[in-house]
């Protein structure tokens, strides 16, 4: 499989391709997807060929934006199973690498170990120092689909999310799930 190679191509497409209004479904969240998943594959102990499936992945997670948000996860794995192809991916090996595509639908319902980390690496920012940061691109992405308009419905929406969602792996749950906690109950403070 020439790994490289099919990353070179969906970064350089999405960088060309992707709307300019998506402040956070950008080539800069594959990046942070991409590094999170591939930080949380050496904590579990993954093999180098299931790291390689792993970050292909996480770097075809999100192209389905390219067509719109609606069942972007989907049209992602139309994406992957398009292009891996000519990069010399089996079948097998796009069928795994669309199943963690999928494991990132929310709710998130990963069914393999691989899809728990690709799962968590999708949302590891909850977790992380930068929440508010990465948070207010979300914000505003949704504010500009016409899905929220003010910051009061916003944080309401992030509690609801916060309360439901869970780590799956050992790595993330150690590393992230304190700091959520922490996020939770800021955002709650917040509530008007």
């Amino acid at each position: 499989m020439k790994f490289k190679k099919a990353g070179k191509f969906i970064i350089k497409k999405l960088s060309k391709e992707l709307p300019r209004h998506l402040s956070y479904h950008s080539v800069e969240h594959i990046q942070d997807v991409y590094n999170s998943a591939e930080k949380i594959g050496i904590d579990e102990c993954i093999s180098v060929a299931d790291m390689k499936l792993l970050l292909t992945a996480a770097w075809y997670h999100d192209s389905g934006f390219l067509k719109g948000a609606k069942d972007h996860e989907e049209e992602s794995c139309r994406i992957a199973r398009e292009a891996l192809p000519m990069f010399d991916y089996s079948e097998a090996e796009i069928d795994k690498i669309c199943g963690m595509i999928m494991a990132t639908k929310i709710p998130q319902s990963p069914k393999t170990h691989l899809e728990e980390i690709l799962a968590d690496a999708d949302l590891d920012y909850l977790g992380r120092d930068d929440f508010f940061t990465i948070g207010d691109k979300l914000y505003n992405e949704l504010c500009v689909f016409g899905f929220l308009d003010n910051e009061n419905d916003w944080n309401k929406l992030q509690v609801k999310f916060l309360e439901n969602h869970n780590y799956f792996t050992k790595s993330a749950i150690a590393l992230r799930q304190e700091k959520k906690h922490q996020h939770l109950q800021q955002v709650k403070s917040k509530i008007s």
